[in-house]
C-alpha cells in the first residue's frame, strides 16, 4: 500500500498537477481517482474533465498543458505509436520515452473494443462472430466518431473482416446504444467494460480473428513531472493491478445506469481498496441546472452587450446615409442567416 505512505515531501511542492480525462465516463472515474490520490497525498492536483478525444488529450501531455492522463496499451500502439506492440510493455514504454513521457503499470482490467448486437437480433440470425457479420450486408452499423477514424477501428476492422456493410454511421457513443435499443442500428462498438452491455442484454460478437489488440488500462504522465515530483511515478505505481475488470464495470454502471457522480464513485473506490476518505462535493440536479443557467445569462449578457455596442452605431450610421445603411442591412442579413 504505497500510495499511502509517499505523500509527505510532496505537500512542499507549490505548483499543481493537471489531470486531463478523455469524454466518456470510464476515463473519467480513473482520472478522478488519480486526482484524489494525489490530492489525498497533500500534492494540489486539479482534474480538467473530458476534454476530449484521444488526438486532444495526447497533444496536451506532450506539449505541457496537462501533466497526466489516463490511455490503453492497444490505444497506443494502433493510434499513437506506430509500429508497437501492446502487448510488449517494455516497447510501448520505450516509444513513450520519446515524447517524454511514462506510463505506470496497467491498472488490472482489459478495456477492449468489441462489436455488439442486441441478444434477441444476434440470435435470431445466429451471429456470434464477427466473421459472420459478412452474410449479413444490410446491416445498419452505428460506430463511435472515434472509432471511424482510428487505425484501428473501422476501417482496418472492415478490411479484415472484408465487411461489405454500406449503412454505417458515426456518431456519439451514447447515442449509439440508444440507436441499437430502438431498432435503429443493428451493430454498434463497445468497450469490454461497459456497462449497458449486461444491463441491456447486448451480446458481443467474437472477434474471431483477433484484429483487436489488448486495451490494458495505464496512466501516461510526463517525465519532467518525476523530476519535479519524485513521489508520482510510485504513487501511480501504487494503483498497479487494483482496479479489476468486474469493478470498472460496476463503477461504469454506478455513474451511468444509477447516476451516481465519477467523483463519489471514485471516493468509494480509494475508500474500499485503500482506506482512503476523500471529501465529495456532491453536486446537486437544481445546483448544475443554476450553474448552467448562469453560465447561459453570462454568454448571452456578452453577446447582447457586443451586439448593442455595435448596432446603435451602425443604426445611426443607417439612418443617416441610405447607400451605407443598405449595406449595412445587406450584412446583417448574411450574418442572421
Amino acid at each position: 500500500m504505497a500510495v499511502l505512505n509517499c505523500g509527505m515531501s510532496l505537500s512542499a511542492q507549490a505548483d499543481q498537477v493537471t489531470i486531463g480525462s478523455k469524454q466518456f465516463t470510464e476515463n473519467i472515474i480513473i482520472a478522478e481517482i488519480v486526482t484524489r490520490v494525489l490530492n489525498y497525498q497533500g500534492l494540489a492536483a486539479e482534474h480538467k474533465k473530458g476534454l476530449g478525444g484521444t488526438r486532444i488529450l495526447w497533444g496536451a501531455l506532450v506539449q505541457g498543458e496537462i501533466d497526466i492522463y489516463p490511455e490503453y496499451t492497444g490505444t497506443l500502439s494502433q493510434e499513437l505509436l506506430a509500429g508497437a506492440q501492446s502487448s510488449d510493455l517494455q516497447q510501448l514504454q520505450a516509444a513513450l520515452s520519446a515524447y517524454g513521457i511514462s506510463m505506470s503499470a496497467p491498472l488490472g482490467f482489459n478495456n477492449s473494443y468489441v462489436l455488439g448486437m442486441r441478444g434477441q437480433t444476434a440470435d435470431g440470425l445466429k451471429i456470434s462472430t464477427i466473421t459472420d457479420l459478412r452474410r449479413y450486408p444490410e446491416l445498419r452499423f452505428g460506430f463511435s466518431n472515434e472509432f471511424m477514424s482510428r487505425a484501428d477501428g473501422w476501417p482496418g476492422l472492415r478490411d479484415r473482416y472484408q465487411l461489405r456493410q454500406s449503412h454505417v454511421t458515426g456518431l456519439d457513443h451514447d447515442l449509439a446504444y440508444r440507436g441499437l435499443m430502438q431498432g435503429q442500428l443493428d451493430v454498434i462498438d463497445l468497450y469490454a467494460t461497459d456497462a449497458e452491455i449486461a444491463y441491456y442484454g447486448i451480446q458481443p460478437l467474437h472477434d474471431d480473428q483477433d484484429y483487436f489488440p489488448g486495451y490494458l488500462a495505464v496512466i501516461l504522465y510526463r517525465q519532467s513531472l518525476a523530476v519535479e515530483y519524485p513521489e508520482i511515478p510510485e504513487v501511480l505505481r501504487s494503483l498497479g493491478g487494483r482496479i479489476a475488470a468486474d469493478r470498472m464495470s460496476a463503477m461504469n454502471a454506478e455513474v451511468k445506469l444509477k447516476g451516481l457522480s465519477e467523483q463519489g464513485v471514485a471516493a468509494a473506490y480509494l475508500n474500499d481498496e485503500f482506506g482512503m476518505k476523500t471529501a465529495v462535493r456532491d453536486i446537486k440536479i437544481l445546483d448544475a441546472l443554476l450553474r448552467n443557467t448562469l453560465d447561459h445569462l453570462w454568454l448571452v449578457l456578452i453577446s447582447l452587450t457586443a451586439a448593442i455596442m455595435a448596432g446603435i452605431p451602425l443604426g445611426v450610421i443607417a439612418a443617416r446615409h441610405r447607400r451605407t445603411g443598405r449595406i449595412v442591412l445587406s450584412a446583417a442579413g448574411i450574418i442572421q442567416t
